[in-house]
């Protein structure tokens, strides 16, 4: 029972019609199907070494306003979830066909198989181990790029948030000389004076830039 069509099977007939693969006994069919799913499994992580390499690119090659990193950190969030759940399913694959190389080449030795059987186990042995070493790699490149991504949506927030504080700081001062001068008392010294409103917006503009210019020469703009 199986829901798609398993490639391996038309991939081996392809070969054994060519006359690149012998069908003469079981086990030469077993390796050969085996072989047919080890290529299939290296074509699979080399597309997924192509998607890493273009995801770790455009992780440290934003450009644009703001808006537009933002929705480019998404979709970059998007595609390393996606490949990170592609490799994590490709390490799983080939280490079910290890185990099985493991168990078919204890088998062969019980049953007396051709030699060059067990030569070709072998071989698929050490293809499986090194699929398994570059999953492995792309796995913790993976890992990297995630971390990476996440990082800069954070930097992206705290620089957000540092904007808000640092207008709530600028704001401030103007805000509290706003309130003293709407206070109804009646006798206040500038209600008469007749500068005093300009001279209260010029306090207010005074003690709003003095904040800005603080904070620029602290670096924290």
């Amino acid at each position: 029972m199986r829901y798609a069509e398993p490639k391996a099977f038309p991939l081996y007939m392809q070969r054994v019609d060519k006359g690149d693969a012998v069908c003469t006994t079981g086990a030469a069919i077993m390796m050969g199907l085996v072989e047919a799913i080890i290529h299939r499994m290296a074509d699979l992580i080399e597309r997924i070494q192509d998607e890493v390499d273009k995801l770790a690119a455009a992780v440290f090659d934003l450009r644009g306003g703001k808006q537009t990193r933002n929705r480019r950190l998404d979709v970059l969030l998007k595609g390393t979830g996606k490949a990170g759940d592609i490799t994590a399913r490709a390490e799983e694959s080939a280490s079910s066909i290890n185990r099985l190389l493991h168990f078919y080449v204890q088998a062969t030795h019980e049953r007396g198989d051709d030699p060059r059987i067990r030569q070709r186990i072998k071989g698929a042995h050490r293809d499986i181990n090194s699929l398994m070493d570059h999953t492995r790699f792309l796995s913790d490149r993976i890992t990297f790029i995630l971390d990476a991504t996440l990082g800069m949506i954070s930097t992206e927030q705290n620089q957000i948030i540092k904007l808000f504080s640092v207008m709530a700081v600028v704001l401030l001062p103007p805000t509290l000389i706003a309130s003293i001068y709407g206070m109804n008392f009646r006798h206040m010294p500038e209600l008469d004076w007749e500068f005093g409103y300009p001279w209260a917006l010029l306090l207010m503009v005074i003690v709003a830039v003095i904040p800005v210019i603080y904070f620029r020469r602290k670096g924290w703009l």
